[in-house]
């Protein structure tokens, strides 16, 4: 399938927006010893979070976060431990499980911001474009024709072009497209996809217009 890309914007941003919403501050207040937070005012809320936050030791933290947003995922124990690896890596990058990164990330980014920068700052890449399908190509555009199309479009340094090559030439299926590609929304005749820098670094795109080819895994 053949497609013609153009990129109207690409941007950097260390928070996504609407990652953590009143509910969740005022949840999360109460986990962190300060019940009955009266406020409807995200932004006193979350500062009132920081406040509330620094009272602990910075694995605690991470701790009482890690279990709020992944507990059905991780076990007591790995959350143990990436409480305390969060302090020291990139964990939002490098654990295993590519489908807990962009949540990993906004509790990274949320951890980063209270305690002014002790953990790592980790990087999320917005991608502004157009994607018209050429010839018979499918018009549904998924994760996994948005993500194979920008590979096509990237240095051949690329994480993404080292590690899934089978799946990019649809040599293998690409399920990991659907978490590599934290979010694809569309607005009018534009798409909006948003990834971490670990996958998708600006310095690596290539062409702000392209057209590309793409093939799919079939199953013999």
């Amino acid at each position: 399938m053949k497609y013609a890309i153009k990129i109207h914007k690409i941007s950097t941003v260390n928070e996504l927006e609407n990652a953590w919403n009143l509910e969740d501050y005022k949840q999360l207040l109460e986990r962190f010893d300060f019940p009955n937070a009266q406020s409807n005012d995200l932004k006193e809320l979350r500062e009132l979070l920081f406040m509330a936050i620094t009272d602990f030791e910075t694995h605690e933290a991470a701790a009482i976060l890690l279990d709020y947003k992944l507990s059905e995922h991780l076990t007591a124990g790995q959350i143990e431990q990436l409480s305390h690896e969060m302090l020291l890596d990139k964990v939002s990058e490098e654990y295993p499980v590519i489908s807990l990164h962009k949540d990993l990330f906004s509790i990274n980014q949320l951890l980063y911001k209270a305690y002014n920068g002790k953990f790592y700052n980790a990087i999320a890449t917005i991608v502004d474009f157009e994607i018209t399908p050429l010839e018979d190509a499918e018009s549904d555009i998924t994760k996994e024709i948005a993500l194979k199309c920008f590979a096509k479009n990237l240095d051949n340094h690329s994480l993404i072009l080292r590690l899934f090559g089978n799946q990019i030439n649809g040599i293998e299926a690409f399920e990991e497209a659907t978490d590599v590609i934290w979010e694809l929304q569309k607005k009018n005749s534009l798409y909006r996809l948003t990834t971490s820098e670990y996958w998708m670094n600006t310095n690596e795109i290539l062409n702000e217009e392209f057209n590309c080819e793409i093939e799919f895994f079939e199953e013999a």
